[in-house]
């Protein structure tokens, strides 16, 4: 097995993987090359050089090459097109937020097999999963170069499905977490899934600290499963039952995030249907328009917006619009594909070593 990058891992899996390195010494070392983003790990105080020569040895200091960077001319917007040792090539966007701080949404597999159809990214197919360091340092690198404001909050909703590379994503999330690592509170970092009930089980069962959210859609199993081919295997039922098992085990709502499609999905019936798939917990839905440059599916009119809206309130349904920021870039939800431009070359601030 090669040995594993270093900015995969936390302390504790650090001093397990090299018994010499002590526990106070491994916070300073992944302090220093996850929270420092920094490889020059000799200069690390206790660390001799013969030490030095194992924990290299031990694991990696591999690094993310920048292709692309775009800044939005129209908003705060900004996304990223990386590509890892291997040639394989993803995408980040900087999210900013209603405070003066920004949020990263990583992507967890290069590509994606889910092929959504509303997705531009579900159209490219997939090519990999992501290794745990290659989300840690699409965050730690977009934070280098956000020297505006603070990055504190992460969403696993890029190029992937995360619960389909499940192992590793929790593992980036807690090196996400973790004191010397990125130090993002865990409920600031967020896992999207559209919905696969036995890793939502798992997800409940192992009781990770980090917000989940389920990309609905809709609640009708065929239309749901146009839209969502992965939905064919999974019912509606059967994953808001995921869903409400999670949230009474948390005491924390079912969040959900639903794409508004035209003359699809913002009819009354999906609303009652909301209220009887989730009747005994509170849910909160974020909604946001669709962005499918292709022109096969549309953002709701105002009226068709506001006419969901409305009913979500007499049902006492709480619900945030998300703003679907950087159009220019193409940087909104189903938007990931790497094949776009726009905006204005954002440039670098800070090198990665």
């Amino acid at each position: 097995m090669p040995a594993p990058p270093l900015r995969g891992l936390t302390p504790d899996l650090l001093a397990r993987l090299c018994p010499r390195v002590r526990p106070t010494l491994a916070r300073r070392l992944v302090s220093h090359v996850v929270g420092g983003l920094r490889d020059d790990i000799e200069c690390v105080p206790g660390l001799s050089r013969e030490l030095a020569r194992v924990v290299r040895e031990t694991g990696r200091l591999d690094h993310l090459t920048i292709i692309d960077r775009r800044a939005s001319t129209i908003d705060p917007f900004a996304k990223y097109l990386f590509e890892a040792p291997d040639g394989a090539r993803f995408e980040t966007v900087r999210i900013p937020l209603e405070l003066p701080r920004y949020s990263v949404c990583v992507s967890s597999q290069a590509g994606c097999p889910l092929g959504c159809a509303f997705c531009e990214t579900g159209r490219l197919g997939l090519t990999r999963d992501l290794e745990p360091w290659e989300m840690v340092e699409q965050v730690l690198r977009v934070r280098a170069e956000a020297l505006d404001r603070p990055v504190t909050g992460v969403v696993f909703q890029g190029q992937g499905e995360p619960l389909l590379n499940y192992d590793n994503v929790l593992q980036a999330a807690a090196v996400l977490r973790d004191p010397c690592g990125a130090r993002i509170g865990a409920d600031r970092i967020t896992i999207s899934t559209v919905g696969i009930p036995e890793r939502i089980e798992r997800y409940t069962d192992e009781g990770h600290p980090f917000r989940l959210i389920l990309s609905l859609t809709s609640t009708r199993d065929e239309r749901r499963g146009s839209l969502i081919p992965v939905a064919r295997r999974y019912s509606v039922a059967d994953v808001a039952k995921a869903m409400r098992r999670y949230a009474r085990a948390r005491r924390v709502p079912v969040h959900l995030a639903w794409v508004l499609i035209q003359g699809v999905n913002t009819g009354r019936d999906e609303v009652e249907a909301l209220a009887s798939l989730f009747p005994d917990v509170r849910l909160r839905v974020s909604l946001i328009d669709v962005n499918d440059p292709s022109g096969g599916f549309l953002p709701p009119s105002d009226d068709e917006r506001a006419g969901f809206m409305t009913a979500l309130n007499e049902r006492g349904i709480a619900f945030i619009r998300r703003y679907s920021g950087g159009a220019d870039i193409r940087a909104a939800c189903g938007q990931l594909a790497s094949t776009s431009r726009g905006g204005t070359i954002l440039a670098s601030s800070s090198s990665p070593g």
